[in-house]
């Protein structure tokens, strides 16, 4: 750690050696980015509650018939945006998924959206990602941060303000599915453990 805060340092003091009497914004190539801020808050970003769980059932409703789980937790987001530009975010995603008695092999791809919103209107642009889980040997919970660079959009002029929209995340789900989530219902992996 010590390491890292001296070489962060030292790369400082030599960014100012070679800058002169240039600024920050012209060391670093920022732009107006460097000087505006955003004229409002970025667009809220949440997972949608019937589409937050993915639970493969292989038979009744019991946990001997779960096959893989995955469960999206924390999401975080940070945009930016001036002028005319439009909404840039990033996005980092937490994500659990679970091996239950029924599944079968090691190895489980799902499938989630991200889905851009005019708040509480209609979807402008969802798109849909899958995700390859691993499970090593004897283990059956991974844990995964999904980094999601550059949701970019549009506004229509410089007084939109991101609250306007909504970043929603979910998984692909069968109809089942959707309705098992909506009840409330849930099987964990860890279900009994610490």
């Amino acid at each position: 750690m010590g390491n890292t805060k001296t070489l962060t340092a030292l790369t400082v003091v030599a960014l100012m050696a070679l800058s002169g009497c240039q600024s920050t914004k012209d060391v670093f190539a920022f732009g107006d980015a460097a000087t505006k801020s955003n004229p409002g808050p970025c667009p809220r970003a949440f997972s949608l509650y019937d589409a937050q769980r993915i639970v493969e059932l292989k038979g009744p409703e019991s946990f001997a018939s779960v096959g893989f789980t995955g469960e999206i937790g924390n999401i975080r987001s940070l945009c930016r945006y001036y002028d005319l530009e439009p909404i840039v975010a990033d996005m980092e995603i937490d994500m659990d998924f679970g091996r239950g008695p029924a599944a079968s092999g090691d190895v489980a791809t799902y499938e989630y959206f991200i889905a851009v919103t005019r708040k509480n209107v209609a979807v402008i642009h969802k798109e849909v990602f899958p995700i390859t889980v691993k499970f090593p040997p004897g283990q059956d919970r991974v844990s995964i941060t999904e980094k999601i660079n550059r949701i970019t959009i549009p506004r229509l002029g410089e007084n939109t303000s991101g609250i306007n929209f909504e970043i929603a995340v979910g998984f692909v789900v069968t109809p089942e599915q959707r309705a098992f989530n909506a009840e409330g219902k849930r099987f964990r992996v860890s279900a009994g453990q610490n």
